[in-house]
């Protein structure tokens, strides 16, 4: 393998993930964002105000919005007038269930609609029985407030994310999304054991037999539906990535660039995040990775100079066929190693490869376990 040389660091971030707050107005069973968030208490607007001028002096493109619920904030639309008036754009990460007809009157103002990106709602299952297994009595809300971003023709998205509950209604889920309400697209990810799911990984994670049935339905529904279903992360993303992974070593190549390291994340070139107290962090799946503080560290210094962030950046660097649990791993030379967020949290270490989204494992625990057990 020829060494690895990193991309150049930009002199900003692209773009940022700000939890504005972190109240919620629902109590999901697989919620990352809970534990130990729960006793920091959200920045004052004008501490998110100054903020923004400061990515906006940065030329900061985007921003994410997200929570806790973003539309339990009251000042929500004087945060986003914020975004607007330094030069960039936003999207709002939400449950769905506090947007009515008076909501999205409140983006006709200024630049509101212009600049937004899209509203991502997340809906787990097609009917209330199914998803309010893990979203308490919110079906119907977050279904209204989806049909009403619909309707009002904003751009809206959906996340489905995979568990226990709904695994065997990807099917209808798919068909209410994208044949009834007539979403163009939607995305799927899996619930995973960090936050709330630590707790309840017994009650709402995939066991290893279901994780391998949602591989195999959700691919077929992505061709069913000619795209319209995709993912980063989860069920279909490992099918796809996985698949790959075959491929590779059944047309007998030696490596590939740009894989047989730890180059899953490309994040950390890109973007950072921001806890709902002013904590920045490299990303909310690194939630315990604190660089810095809004309003007190300077966010480009931390951004180019954070040795944080560059031990994540070199991550990159890392061949795969070094490590003990991948060296003599046939796939090495193919995989990228994971998610390092999934890595410290099932491992406590960063430059090891995810045991989430590693094919040897999976394997081997497809065929030697007898009996459905939670994968951590």
């Amino acid at each position: 393998m020829s060494p690895v040389s990193l991309p150049p660091v930009l002199s900003a971030p692209l773009s940022v993930d700000i939890a504005i707050t972190g109240r919620c107005n629902l109590h999901c069973g697989y919620c990352f964002y809970a534990d130990e968030m729960v006793a920091l208490r959200d920045l004052p607007g004008e501490r998110w105000q100054a903020f923004f001028v400061e990515l906006g002096q940065l030329a900061v493109q985007r921003v994410s919005l997200t929570g806790g619920e973003a539309f339990t904030r009251p000042d929500l639309f004087e945060l986003i007038d914020g975004v607007v008036a330094n030069r960039m754009r936003y999207n709002i990460l939400s449950n769905g269930t506090l947007i009515t007809e008076e909501t999205l009157c409140q983006f006709e103002a200024g630049k509101r609609r212009q600049r937004l990106d899209y509203i991502q709602v997340s809906i787990d299952g097609s009917r209330a029985e199914i998803h309010d297994k893990s979203r308490p009595n919110s079906f119907e809300r977050a279904i209204r407030g989806l049909r009403l971003l619909v309707e009002a023709r904003f751009p809206a998205t959906v996340r489905v994310t995979v568990n226990r509950y709904n695994v065997d209604d990807l099917e209808n889920v798919a068909r209410l999304l994208l044949e009834e309400i007539g979403l163009p697209a939607f995305s799927t990810n899996e619930a995973e054991p960090g936050g709330m799911a630590k707790r309840q990984a017994d009650e709402i994670a995939l066991t290893p037999a279901q994780r391998r049935r949602a591989m195999a339905v959700l691919p077929a529904l992505a061709e069913r539906y000619n795209g319209r279903i995709n993912a980063q992360a989860g069920p279909l993303a490992l099918a796809r990535e996985f698949q790959f992974l075959e491929d590779c070593v059944a047309d007998g190549l030696a490596d590939l660039p740009g894989r047989g390291t730890l180059s899953s994340c490309g994040g950390v070139f890109s973007k950072l995040a921001v806890h709902h107290d002013g904590t920045i962090v490299p990303c909310h799946w690194l939630p315990s990775l604190h660089l810095g503080q809004i309003g007190v560290d300077d966010l480009q210094t931390i951004w180019r100079e954070h040795p944080v962030l560059d031990k994540l950046r070199c991550r990159r660097t890392i061949p795969l066929h070094t490590l003990p649990t991948c060296r003599d791993c046939p796939y090495a030379s193919f995989c990228r190693g994971g998610c390092p967020g999934q890595a410290l949290l099932l491992t406590g270490e960063l430059d090891v490869r995810s045991p989430m989204t590693c094919y040897r494992l999976y394997r081997e625990r497809q065929r030697l376990s007898p009996v459905e057990k939670v994968v951590v």
